[in-house]
Order: structure tokens, then sequence, then C-alpha cells
């Protein structure tokens, strides 16, 4: 919106107690309020919630829409994000727990309701630091609702319920699996009420009943799985305010059968109906049972399985009666089955087939930080699924269990896994890949618990529960802790020894895509996304990096630059990939936002100045180079072009940022690079390595501001969030890497990070034949040779950078192919990792 009669600029002076009460004043007189920098006073952004947009007219530019709830110290206010700016929820960069300036707003009224209106965000400044409103206030919750006058009255208003007032639930901020919002009730205690078990029918009955006589009876089962929630929320489902359904495995004396909670009845119940839970159900229908979803595994319950019709309980026509039964009135002779488990140690999964399901229980070692992968083949809107891999460890074998755990709708425990906790996890799925240690991924039916939820577990009596629980009584902590781990880059299955052509088709695990394709998934890819890629070229240069980029390292978040101002009216003119990068190689982490225009010239300077050295006779062979700080400088006192002066000024900040503790880099060049360069079109610098792509040791003392660290971003703030950083990464150092697309028309840096201990949580099932550690077996294998002595169990001495770039003329002009692990980390951060390197004349084109 540019500057217009129907704009009003704040005007200047004291301003009052209030920045949002003045702004909601100021805006019953004119449409909309633009702020000048200096005007704009910081807003804590304490919420941020997401919901399925209303259909209009218009184009749709998201599926999703945003409420941010903001508080000046005084007042909260809930506001309407605008679509144009969800790009910064996206990234991350618009988050919990930091503050923003608003530099244009509007009021807008519902047009199709009385007393209802809201103020909508139209451009921000966001502050990648943590909150400097925040700690002056000692309960956020006690500030009052900044209402606007005649609207007191509007209950959606004051409600945990989206603004847009077609919409009556959130969503969670990062998939839509998980339960979000105060309607999901989960403390009704179980009924003590007598139940009139005299006429029930029995699940038999119903699988054999015909439509037109069948006349039901009440229900007595006992819940044996449950699934995760399923999302089926699309535009032009309006009349289904809540969206949602559950499957549930029952069972009684007869045999199982499925059971679906639909729609409202699923916040009513979801956390109320768990395995083990006892059931008396009125009102219920039966319908054809659904063969295209997943059923757990139950041959071991030994029980007949009626899969002909399922039971649906809705919550009108008719309405179901649900009764919770307490466990307490539940009596023997009704014949409920006891829940049955099937517990697989960690030396009897390496004898499962593949797709085969079991139940473990472990001691957990390492998580991972909780990454984001798109749906597949969904043909809603846009959807993600929320993991994690764990560690755990049961006393049966030298290797963990390697668990791909998925959002199971268990909020408060997928969030609490951490190291030194017990751990079970139940109707997981055998992988086997060739090359690999086999891993369980969970599935829809999968059921999560650690310590703390295990009392009162129908599993406790388990002989394998029992079994576990008597060796952890051998374990000493301090000795557990020393192998311990979180967060960081973890990336499994390792890629196979031998690539092969099914790599190009596009539905492939790994597919092989374009140098322009991987720029469009660097610009599209959202926060904690992760993507695993192939792309073939060949390596152009190797540099060797002593510590990873700057970050800020805090658990709420990671953006990289200091303020990032969007607004509705201005276009996207988002710098270039290769200027993003050179500015923030470039800037210190204390850098003045005045020198942007001064950093952009420099890297035009220093793009010209290579171009002329190129030209100019520079030598065509270049390999390792140890360059140190003073010897640029003669070097420049005998230059007399200025455009070189200012190249090498700008190689010793990047010599200054990127190894403070050395004065010499390590690189090597394929001497056709210099020439290679001229035809380049555009180098893409931004992806690398990062201090959150680094584990961290595990400690009790440390534990709260590690699981916030490797957590996803809040949907609210709360004062527990710790305000303490996490420790600083022990980086080993690693290799930045800049591939040249096969056309060499697009060239991209990639950070290579070898495993160099044998307790690293990437070593666990990597293949450790023996190499030469050359630059190339080191990229081929993943990591440096050997990482354990295997006479002694101690670490053996590793080859010095020095020694593996002297071999890098391997590289020369040698058609590779890259297989790539892609992760947006917040704000400008892209993590671009190489997990492989095949020579062409290793690929198999069977």
């Amino acid at each position: 919106m540019d500057n217009s009669s129907s704009c009003s600029s704040v005007v200047t002076g004291p301003p009052p107690a209030s920045f949002l009460q003045r702004t909601l004043q100021r805006l019953s007189s004119t449409q909309c309020l633009k702020f000048r920098a200096e005007e704009a006073a910081p807003l804590a952004v304490i919420a941020l919630q997401r919901y399925l947009s209303e259909q209009s007219e218009g184009q749709q530019l998201d599926s999703y829409s945003y409420d941010v709830t903001v508080t000046d110290g005084v007042w909260r206010a809930k506001c309407f994000l605008h679509p144009d700016l969800n790009h910064l929820v996206h990234k991350n960069t618009l988050r919990t727990g930091t503050d923003v300036y608003v530099t244009q707003c509007s009021f807008v009224y519902n047009e199709r309701r009385l007393g209802h209106g809201y103020i909508c965000l139209e451009g921000l400044r966001c502050d990648a630091q943590r909150s400097a409103v925040l700690p002056r206030i000692n309960d956020v919750s006690s500030l009052p609702m900044l209402i606007r006058h005649g609207m007191e009255r509007s209950l959606v208003l004051q409600s945990d319920v989206p603004l847009q007032v077609n919409r009556k639930h959130y969503l969670s901020l990062w998939n839509n699996d998980d339960p979000e919002g105060n309607i999901w009730t989960s403390g009704c205690p179980p009924s003590e009420t007598v139940l009139d078990v005299s006429k029930i029918s029995l699940l038999s009955s119903l699988d054999l009943s015909s439509r037109n006589t069948w006349k039901p009876l009440p229900l007595l089962v006992k819940i044996i799985h449950k699934s995760r929630l399923r999302y089926y929320g699309k535009f032009g489902l309006n009349k289904v305010d809540y969206p949602y359904q559950a499957y549930f495995e029952v069972a009684d004396q007869s045999g199982t059968m499925s059971l679906v909670l639909w729609n409202e009845l699923c916040p009513e119940f979801y956390h109320r109906l768990n395995v083990g839970t006892v059931l008396y159900l009125q009102n219920y229908t039966l319908k054809p049972s659904y063969s295209s979803r997943t059923r757990p595994q139950m041959d071991h319950h030994r029980m007949k399985i009626f899969r002909s019709v399922e039971i649906c309980l809705n919550p009108r026509n008719p309405p179901s009666v649900i009764t919770v039964v307490s466990p307490k009135s539940v009596l023997p002779q009704w014949g409920l089955p006891e829940v049955s488990y099937q517990f697989t140690t960690r030396s009897e999964v390496d004898k499962l087939t593949n797709n085969s399901t079991c139940d473990v229980i472990g001691l957990v070692t390492f998580v991972s930080r909780v990454e984001r992968v798109k749906c597949k083949g969904n043909k809603g809107p846009e959807k993600y699924w929320t993991y994690r891999w764990i560690h755990a460890v049961d006393g049966t074998s030298d290797q963990p269990f390697i668990l791909e755990l998925f959002s199971s709708s268990q909020v408060e425990v997928f969030s609490r896994i951490c190291p030194m906790t017990y751990l079970v996890c139940t109707q997981m799925r055998v992988c086997r890949v060739e090359g690999s240690l086999p891993y369980l991924t969970s599935t829809c039916e999968t059921e999560t618990l650690i310590t703390g939820y295990h009392k009162g577990q129908p599993y406790v009596n388990d002989p394998g529960v029992k079994s576990f629980i008597q060796w952890t009584k051998t374990l000493k902590d301090n000795v557990v802790l020393q192998k311990t781990a979180v967060g960081g880059h973890y990336c499994y299955p390792h890629p196979p020894q031998i690539c092969n052509q099914s790599m190009a088709d596009a539905s492939a695990q790994v597919p092989l895509v374009s140098t322009a394709d991987l720029k469009k998934e660097l610009e599209t890819l959202q926060y904690r996304e992760h993507k695993k890629l192939a792309i073939q070229g060949q390596i152009t240069a190797v540099r060797y990096m002593k510590n990873p980029k700057t970050t800020q390292s805090q658990p709420s978040g990671v953006v990289s630059t200091d303020v990032c101002e969007q607004a509705v009216p201005a276009p996207h003119n988002h710098p270039s990939a290769a200027e993003q990068a050179s500015a923030d190689t470039l800037t210190s982490s204390t850098s003045d936002k005045s020198s942007a225009s001064s950093r952009k010239r420099r890297i035009q300077m220093r793009k010209a100045a290579q171009s002329s050295l190129n030209r100019g006779g520079t030598p065509t062979k270049r390999r390792l180079r140890h360059t140190n700080t003073q010897e640029e400088q003669e070097q420049e006192e005998d230059e007399s072009d200025s455009a070189v002066e200012e190249m090498q000024h700008v190689d010793r900040s990047l010599q200054s940022q990127n190894q403070n503790q050395d004065s010499s880099v390590l690189a090597w060049e394929s001497s056709s690079w210099p020439k290679q360069q001229e035809d380049v079109s555009e180098h893409l610098c931004q992806g690398g390595l990062y201090q959150d792509s680094i584990y961290r040791r595990f400690t009790f003392d440390e534990k709260n501001v590690l699981l916030q660290w490797s957590n996803l971003q809040p949907t609210r703030w709360t004062a527990e969030q710790t305000a303490d950083s996490i420790p600083p990464a022990l980086c080993p150092g690693y290799y930045q890497v800049t591939i040249l697309g096969i056309n060499k028309k697009i060239a991209f840096d990639a950070a290579y990070l070898p495993v160099v201990r044998s307790d690293d949580p990437r070593a666990v099932g990597l293949p450790q034949d023996p190499h030469g550690n050359t630059m190339l077996s080191c990229l081929s294998s993943g990591f440096l040779c050997p990482l354990r002595d295997a006479a002694s169990h101690s670490e053996a001495p590793l080859p010095e950078p020095e020694e593996i770039l002297v071999t890098a003329s391997e590289l020369e002009d040698t058609h590779v192919v890259c297989v790539l692990d892609l992760c947006h980390l917040g704000g400008d951060e892209v993590e671009i990792l190489i997990s492989k390197v095949y020579r062409v004349t290793e690929v198999s084109l069977d």
C-alpha cells in the first residue's frame, strides 16, 4: 500500500504508555497506519497460531492463515497476519519469544458478522534476538486482551479460536497430526455409573449382521490399539467444523474390530481413549471397512479379526454415547481380553523380515533434532510430517535400535524424548536397506511412552520389559552419559555403496535433479524441512574450514540476520543466493545494518577482480595453497589494480570470519576452475555447515535448553522457556566443497563433515571398509579411516587436513554424482551437506 489519502503516518511526539492501545485508537479514524522506524515500538510475539484458510474469490496465496498474538508489556492483542507475510512464518523468521516492529497495519471488519473485527499486520520488521519486552513481564497471561470498543461481547475475540470466524479451531504450527488448543480435553474422570451389561452385542454378531434387520445393542469393548489423528480438512468443507478422524482397534471375548471416532468427538475424547481403556458404546453405526488404510499387526493377540465392517462414533445422526469405564469398575466376568505385546530385543531385530512389526523398549542414548518432510501425493492443502531419529540400547547387542519416530499425536511425549530416558515404542515396522543396519520406523498405530508415562500401562508386567529393567540396574549414569548426544545433522539410512540409474526417477528416495532444480529447492525449502537429493557434475574446489558458520545458537530458533523487514506493498526483492551468502560470511555477528550496500559493492568488486585475474594470466594449475596473511599483503603491494586489492581485502575478511584460530587457509582448486568461472551464470553460496548442524553432549544440567534447541519453534511462548544459550559445538573441522553442475552453468557450495569419532551418532551403521584417506575416498565413504583401533578400542590418530587435500588432484575433471542433505534451519540459514560422492564410473545403469 503506497502513501495515499487512505494511509496515515503516526505523528511524532512522546509515546503513550501502550503502543498497542494508541495504535488501535488511531485505526478508528484512518484506514491504515504506517510507522517510521523511529516511531515503531517493539512488540513481543507470544503466540503464533495456524489454521486452514477460508475460501476466497481471489487467488489463494497460501492454504493456511496465521493469527499472531503480541504484547507491548501493557496489553495483549491477537492480530491477523496478512497472507503476503506468511513466508516469514515458513522460514521461522517470525517466531515466538522475539520482538517485531509493526511498519504497517489496518483494521478489518467482518462484513458478515456484527461486532467482529481485528488488526491486520501488513508490514513487519523481525528482530532475530531474544525479546527485550518479555523479561519485564511477570505473567503474560495476566495482561488484558485489547479489543476495540463495542466488540467486548464477542466470544471469538476472547476465545482460543481463529479470527477468521468460519474456522473453529487451530492446527499445530508445524504439522496437522498433533492436537492444538484448549478444545482438546483430557482431564475428565472415567464414569463410576453402574452399567447394564445384560443386553449387549458381541463384535462377532456385528460382523455377521444384516444391515436391514440389525438392531444396535450397546457394546462393551477394550481398546488394544490407537492410531494417530488424521486431519482431512480442505477447501469447500466449511460445514465440517472439526474435520478429524481417529482409528482404534477394540476387542471383546469374540474378537477384534476397527472403531472410528469422527469430527468434534475427537477433541472431546481422543486424549481419554487410550490402549487398555474399556468403553460402553451406544448409538453407534456400522459401515463397510475402508480397505486402503493401514492396520496394526495383531497376529500375536491370537484373536479373530473382523474386517468387513467398522464401528462409527458420530457427533450426530445419531449422536453416539461414549462411556469411559473406570478401571475399578471392570469385572472379570465381562471376559475382555488382556492387551498383548510383542517386545523384541535389539539382537532379535536382525532376524526379523522386512516390513514386519514389533514393540521395543530401550534406554535412549541419542535424539536428533525434529525435522519435517512434505507429505507425498497429498491432494489437499500442503501438509508436513514431523519426525526425529533416536538411538536406544537394551544390552543385548553392541548396536542400538535405530528408530525413525514420526509424531504420533502425543505432543508432550514426542517433545520430551531425551537421552537417559526409558522409551517404549509399539507397532514399529522393520526397514531393511542394503548397506545399512536395519532400522525401525513408526506406523500410524505406533504409541510412544517415556519415563514418567509408564505407570499403569498394560505392558509393565511383560517379561521383556521386566528383563530390560533388571539390565538397567547394572548401569552407571556417568558411564552412559559419556555416550549420549542430542541434535545436529543426522540422516539414515546411509546411501548405498553403488549408485544406480533408478535415482533418476522423480519418485525415488534420492531423486537425481538438475542444478536449476536445486536452486528452486533451496528457495522453497521451509523451516526444518529436510530433503535428500542427488546432483551430477564435478568438484572444482575444496576448502578446509575450522569453524562452522556463526549462528544465534539459541533454543528459540536460529535467524542469521539482525532485522528482517517485510511489508505488503513492497515486491519481494530478495537478493541472489550468492549475495546472501557472501553477505552472511563477510558480516560479523555484531554487524551494522547500515553496511548492507557497501557489502554488496564489495561482492561485485570481488567478482570483477576474479574475472580480471582469470583473464590476466592467473596460473591455470593450482593445487594445495598455504596462503599467509602477510604474503597476501606483500602481493597486494605489487598489484596496481584496485579491484585486485579489493579482492584480497575480502579474502582476508573471509579468513578472519571462518578461521580465527589460524591465519593459514588450506584449499585446492581444479586447474580448469578459473576459466570455468567465467561461464558460470550463478554460484549458490548460501548453504553450508552451522553450529546447529553439530550434535551436543547431553547433560542433566542442560536438559531443558537442549530439548528446546532440538525441538521445533513452539506455538506459544512460556516463562518456562530458558534464556540460557546452548554450549558451542566442538567442531573438528569440515570441508567446503564447490560443485559445478554437469552443464557448467550453475555452481554451488556444500559442506562435507566427515565422521571422525566412533562415538559420533552418524557412525552407527556406517560401512567402515578401509580406505586410503584421499579426498575422494573420504567423500565417498563419509568418514576418516580408521575411526577406532580394533585392537585397543581407542581412538586412532587421524590424517591432517593437509594430507587429505594434497590428494585432491584426483578430483580434476572427474564426473561425479553427489548425494546431498538439505535442511532449512530458520531465517536465511540452509544446511547443505554432502552425504556421499560417487564417480560416474561407479554408477550402475541397469
